[in-house]
């Protein structure tokens, strides 16, 4: 009986494409060739088959001329299940709960896994810094298989790529973008005590892998954030800001908010979103906050606090009186963004009115923003800073606000931009030229790190759950997995959504050099139709096409100007 010949096959493929193992990828999107500018992050992927009789252990090697960094990860497949609400369009991966392309892990020692049968990936990601030379960078990938036992032959494979870097920097986000930040999910999952020395090392560590994929403004948790917390339930205490009941009324301790905001200039957020002073749904009841009472800690308000009672008001004039004052002396109250709470529905108008009436005269002059879904809300001045849910946002751009935001989350599943782990890429990179054509100033989610079940009820681990225990679509509550020694772990979603942001800077760089029209053009509206929060094209290929002719015309910019004579 002859033996059978084995294979090792392998496809370059978009970033944007999910390499499922049962299905040959499609290599919509993939490019052997692409240009960058200076100081951007680009990545794709190398779709392999083991076309073997058992599973092998496969290396690769990477040859990357001088001015770049190559860093290569593999792609780990994680559960998905509940992949998507029943209610769902058409553009899904699936529907089936299962195991599928997410999460992206460090190659060991030990090398990847070629599995018998089935298609995996790796993930490259190509770095450029601001001084890296404008010019053509070649990059060659050698994988090879280890013989794992007797009569089988190592295989092995090469693939070239070449990166073209523009002679240009990519410039700083302009967009305020914040994804929810959950302190108290990092001390559960590492079992550090809250604000413990490891706990704020954890924190540090997760704050600057936000930054470094987008993010630009940190949940600041005053007072543990009232947010996705059972009624009458309540989420450990992470409070920064110390309170001591005296005889006088109330006294506040800052060392803890202030050590924050060093973490945060070291990490390079600019901006401080205060946590919601009152409760999620309709500002009801006040936010837990814990203080000393006669030398002993304990909750003084929550749950079973009236929102417009007398004792809170009182709280909340000593409060934000002392506060303003600390933000003021900190030089940061430009910076600085308040809620009154999240996601108010109409029935909710009359309770978030007496609400804002009890602290808007002490925050006069600051930003207030919030998540919302009803314009009546904005039309009646109750939000003067809509965050408009991305399925809801046609009424606000007809009849715009000074500033408008935009979010989505598990609500946004039909024919919007999301990152859930079941949709293909392409659908969360898209949002990038979403936001630059309708000139959105911010944007929100609300799961950085959710590692807890709906409502906060307990924890869960996120390497087995990603749907808060069947709650929401998987990929909804985390960018980003725990990793070892404190440190975040990218997923495929959290690399896209960098690429988004990043395509909204490249388009920001654009305009600058030339005008709004000439970065309108590069979006092909003409030939691909009309884009819209809920129309666009459905596939990777439109938005490789659109980023090479905004780095083609930026190129073609800078050239002009180092033409022009010096006056």
């Amino acid at each position: 009986m002859e033996a059978q010949e084995h294979m090792l096959k392998v496809r370059l493929i978009s970033e944007m494409e999910k390499v499922l193992p049962t299905r040959e990828p499609s290599g919509d999107g993939a490019v052997s060739r692409w240009s960058v500018l200076k100081g951007e992050r680009s990545s794709f992927q190398i779709a392999y088959y083991g076309d073997v009789e058992r599973k092998q252990t496969g290396t690769i090697r990477v040859e990357a001329p001088d001015g770049i960094c190559v860093h290569v990860k593999k792609v780990g497949l994680s559960p998905c299940a509940y992949p998507c609400h029943r209610e769902r369009d058409e553009g899904y991966l699936t529907a089936e709960p299962g195991m599928y392309p997410d999460v992206l892990e460090d190659i060991t020692e030990f090398g990847f896994p070629i599995i018998s049968g089935q298609w995996r990936s790796l993930w490259i990601e190509v770095e450029t810094s601001e001084t890296t030379p404008a010019g053509e960078y070649p990059i060659e990938f050698t994988l090879e298989s280890a013989a794992c036992a007797p009569g089988m032959k190592p295989l092995s494979a090469k693939i070239g790529v070449t990166a073209e870097v523009i002679d240009a920097v990519l410039p700083e986000l302009n967009l305020i973008h914040t994804e929810w930040f959950h302190c108290d999910c990092l001390a559960d999952y590492y079992k550090t005590e809250i604000f413990s020395e490891p706990h704020w090392r954890i924190i540090e560590n997760f704050v600057r892998h936000s930054v470094k994929r987008g993010c630009n403004m940190l949940l600041t948790p005053v007072f543990t954030p009232p947010l996705d917390t059972a009624k009458n339930g309540e989420r450990p205490t992470v409070q920064l800001v110390d309170v001591t009941v005296t005889d006088q009324g109330y006294a506040f301790g800052y060392d803890r908010f202030e050590r924050w905001v060093d973490m945060c200039r070291r990490c390079k957020i600019k901006y401080f979103e205060i946590s919601h002073l009152f409760s999620q749904w309709g500002a009801k009841a006040a936010p837990k906050i814990v203080a000393n009472v006669n030398g002993e800690e304990r909750n003084i308000f929550g749950w079973e606090t009236r929102a417009s009672g007398k004792e809170y008001r009182e709280f909340l004039r000593a409060f934000l009186s002392s506060f303003t004052e600390e933000l003021e002396r900190l030089g940061i109250g430009a910076q600085c963004f308040f809620h009154i709470s999240d996601e108010p529905e109409e029935q909710d108008l009359e309770s978030y009115l007496d609400a804002k009436h009890l602290v808007e005269e002490y925050l006069s002059g600051y930003r207030m923003i919030e998540a919302l879904s009803n314009y009546d809300f904005y039309r009646q001045g109750a939000v003067k800073e809509p965050v408009c849910a991305s399925n809801h946002i046609e009424p606000f751009l007809k009849n715009r606000p000074p500033r408008l935001w935009t979010y989505y989350c598990t609500a946004q599943h039909l024919d919007v931009s999301n990152r859930f782990i079941a949709l293909p890429g392409f659908r969360t990179r898209i949002l990038g030229v979403q936001l630059y054509k309708y000139a959105i100033d911010g944007f929100l989610h609300w799961g950085y790190n959710f590692y807890n079940s709906e409502f906060s009820r307990y924890p869960i681990d996120p390497y087995q759950c990603t749907d808060a225990d069947g709650a929401f679509p998987s990929g909804d509550p985390f960018l980003v997995y725990p990793g070892r020694d404190g440190q975040p772990v990218d997923s495929i979603r959290s690399m896209l959504m960098e690429r988004a942001m990043s395509d909204l800077r490249a388009m920001d760089c654009l305009e600058t050099l030339t005008d709004q029209k000439t970065v309108m053009e590069c979006l092909m509206e003409e030939a691909y139709g009309e884009i819209t929060f809920t129309a666009y094209p459905q596939n990777a290929s439109y938005l490789v096409q659109a980023r090479e002719k905004i780095n083609a015309a930026i190129q073609a910019a800078v050239e002009t100007q180092s033409r022009k004579p010096l006056s």
